[in-house]
């Protein structure tokens, strides 16, 4: 390993990456995507072999620039890295890649765009240039830009007549444009206030709270007067979040075939059911019960009458209203599962929610986490779930495996004081709970599964 330079070893990932890329498109009739052009799927896209290809290459390609590039030059990208998200959000609120998109496939002067969304054309071309030169749109000739593999993911489903008549349903169906809108929004607004939380985190709840002066939940936040349309997009985010993660994953992870007939499994903050569904379709003789706040439920009637009408009125299935640091209702259920819930509290709150399980428990129920697994960006020898990586990329394989994990831990902190957890957080979670770490499956979500202490 020592005759080996770090240099040389990332261009071998990166080459031996490269080569099973375009092995696999040729196989399959196909020439990689190219960034120039908007983003199409491929029947490639979600190969798992693929996948991990990717991650490796990513992981030793930012980890060459991080080793070749001035540290100098690293730190003055890095430090000003909010006009990424600033200028992302401005591109999004001012609908500028689908002003493109109906300008045609050559491209659009920055005059021509800000004749239909109103911004000065000398401040529309350099927030373009910008992000440019990072990858996002293309500037064809001087002034002229197109959208391209990335930027093309921001435009909306609307058209832009439709956006500008009904603004507040503008980001319906457009869960990309909606977490970027949300991101340049509620939470660049809240970030600026990270430090002075963290050195005083008792002033207040969240560093969200901070900036805009409330004390209640950033979602409790958003059915205030005047934040409906934060609401809508909110949701329309949360939906693209969802397809994310095949059925599969929550199929297997309750391990319906190993239950018997009639048990109960209990969907813990489902929101209107949808993870319930995809279980109730493969496991129809189960019993389900879906529970969240009044209003997830009242919606989630009108999901299961439109997408399994018989669920509800047979009985299979029970949507009931319930906040759950209450005292589980559900008694001795086989099995209480919540998906994305606990990283969205601190401990404090999460002890509080899992010993109310642990009291509706039988001996033998189960409790099944849905979450994200933060992980060590060094090796961890005491991972259940020990993964080698190549020499010498980072444990967890920097910004091609943990970037988003780890983002999305800073940005829970900042909107909520949330956390995404280690194994080792999430066993002793569920300790001083009651419950027992069994096992842990990686995945978009990991698999956690707890029997009763």
């Amino acid at each position: 390993m020592a005759s080996t330079s770090p240099l040389s070893a990332l261009l071998s990932i990166i080459s031996s990456g490269v080569q099973t890329l375009e092995s696999a498109y040729s196989k399959d009739g196909l020439a990689f995507p190219s960034l120039d052009d908007p983003f199409r799927p491929t029947p490639l896209d979600q190969d798992a072999a693929l996948a991990e290809t990717r991650r490796l290459i990513v992981a030793a390609a930012a980890q060459l620039i991080a080793t070749v590039r001035s540290p100098v030059e690293v730190l003055q990208e890095y430090a000003p890295g909010m006009y990424m998200t600033a200028t992302l959000g401005f591109v999004e609120e001012t609908n500028v890649a689908d002003i493109i998109k109906e300008g045609g496939a050559q491209g659009l002067h920055v005059k021509a765009i800000s004749l239909r969304n109103g911004v000065d054309e000398s401040y529309l071309a350099r927030v373009l240039r910008f992000l440019a030169t990072r990858h996002v749109f293309k500037e064809v000739t001087p002034n002229v830009f197109s959208n391209n593999r990335i930027s093309s993911l921001l435009v909306k489903a609307k058209s832009v007549q439709a956006i500008n008549e009904d603004p507040v349903a503008k980001y319906d169906g457009a869960p990309l444009a909606s977490f970027v809108a949300s991101s340049a929004d509620v939470a660049l607004k809240s970030v600026h206030l990270f430090s002075p939380f963290l050195q005083n985190p008792g002033n207040a709840a969240a560093p969200f709270n901070i900036a805009f002066k409330t004390e209640a939940k950033m979602w409790d936040w958003y059915e205030e007067p005047g934040n409906e349309w934060r609401a809508r997009r909110f949701t329309a985010a949360m939906k693209g979040g969802g397809d994310r993660f095949p059925p599969q994953l929550f199929t297997s992870g309750i391990r319906g075939d190993a239950l018997s007939p009639d048990d109960v499994v209990v969907d813990v903050g489902g929101s209107i059911g949808s993870v319930a569904l995809a279980l109730y379709k493969a496991f129809p003789n189960l019993r389900y019960v879906v529970q969240d706040l009044g209003k997830q439920i009242d919606e989630a009637g009108k999901f299961w009458e439109a997408n399994a009408p018989d669920a509800v009125s047979s009985g299979r299935v029970l949507l009931q209203v319930h906040d759950f640091f209450t005292p589980q209702p559900v008694k001795n259920a086989a099995v209480y599962f919540l998906r994305v819930v606990i990283h969205d509290w601190p401990d404090h709150d999460a002890k509080k929610i899992l010993s109310n399980l642990r009291d509706a428990a039988a001996p033998s129920s189960k409790l099944i986490l849905f979450d994200s697994l933060a992980v060590y960006s060094c090796e961890d020898p005491s991972s259940s779930v020990p993964k080698k990586v190549p020499y010498p990329l980072l444990g967890n394989l920097g910004i091609g495996g943990a970037g988003f994990a780890t983002g999305l831990d800073l940005q829970m902190l900042t909107l909520f004081n949330g956390k995404e957890r280690t194994e080792d957080e999430f066993r002793e979670l569920g300790r001083v709970t009651g419950w027992k770490l069994d096992s842990v499956t990686p995945g978009p979500l990991a698999t956690m599964v707890f029997s009763v202490i």
